[in-house]
């Protein structure tokens, strides 16, 4: 796990409501990074699928390319160096042959990209509204976990669906990181019964800082999703919110010396056993 010289930062989570037009999701992206960075972010994420919500297929690989020309990912390296942040960029959707890659992106301050992540859980599910999503039928699931490295802290990378997985979670912070993620998608449905108590839970099971950009609103592409951004400290408290599905920006201090400190209180990590399932 690297060192770090310093413990406190500023986080800021930017609550958009992509449409179908990446180049225009990406200008407003970057209006929003450079909102956070002026009003203090040191560190600052975007939701799920920041470059395009799109649920047709047929229009999703028309529009998408490979990582190396998309639009939205050079845009937000320029923003990242120009203000002076790390930029976390939840998702985008990237070509990988004949699937798309739903893909993270941790961009330092100089604008180099320094990790990146697939979506590890796909979303495949029937909701009880008659909502169905197949994200396997279009994307590729990664196999690999990440943890990266801030100045002040080791961030766990995790996408939307992921949350749902508390093992992932688990894995991450007995890998080191002080600070998880789940920047989403999150339907309104699922999200009014279950985004805030997932969030909170991560961040106690394994007494880490949570912090999870979200897309919110009603999208051009028919789809609704909850909104409400948090972050939420390792005692699982909400230090900020977004009040609703709004478009917008949320900031909060982020101090890594309340991971030890919650760490200290309740080891879970450390007093974890091994052990095996019978059937009686």
């Amino acid at each position: 796990m690297a060192e770090h010289a310093h413990s406190r930062f500023i986080a800021a989570c930017v609550q958009m409501r992509s449409g179908r037009d990446p180049l225009a999701n990406r200008d407003a992206a970057v209006a929003a990074i450079r909102e956070a960075a002026g009003r203090g972010a040191d560190y600052i994420q975007t939701p799920e699928m920041t470059s395009l919500v799109e649920r047709d297929r047929t229009r999703l690989f028309d529009t998408v390319g490979p990582q190396e020309s998309d639009p939205t990912l050079a845009g937000l390296r320029e923003a990242a160096r120009d203000n002076h942040v790390f930029v976390h960029v939840g998702s985008l959707a990237i070509r990988t042959g004949d699937k798309i890659a739903n893909r993270a992106f941790l961009i330092d301050a100089g604008g180099e990209i320094c990790a990146a992540y697939d979506k590890v859980h796909l979303y495949d599910v029937d909701l009880p509204d008659g909502e169905s999503w197949r994200e396997s039928a279009t994307y590729t699931g990664g196999d690999c976990a990440v943890v990266a490295s801030l100045p002040w802290a080791e961030i766990g990378i995790a996408i939307c669906y992921d949350i749902r997985f508390p093992a992932l979670y688990r894995a991450l912070a007995e890998a080191g990181a002080t600070v998880l993620t789940a920047p989403a998608c999150f339907t309104r449905q699922t999200g009014e019964a279950h985004w805030h108590l997932l969030q909170r839970a991560r961040a106690v099971e394994t007494g880490s800082f949570m912090v999870s950009a979200a897309q919110g609103g009603r999208h051009e592409d028919g789809r609704e999703t909850y909104g409400h951004s948090l972050i939420v400290d390792p005692w699982g408290r909400v230090l900020a919110e977004a009040e609703n599905d709004a478009p917008g920006v949320i900031l909060a201090e982020i101090d890594l010396a309340q991971v030890a400190d919650v760490r200290a209180r309740i080891p879970a990590l450390r007093n974890a056993r091994p052990f095996t399932v019978r059937h009686a």
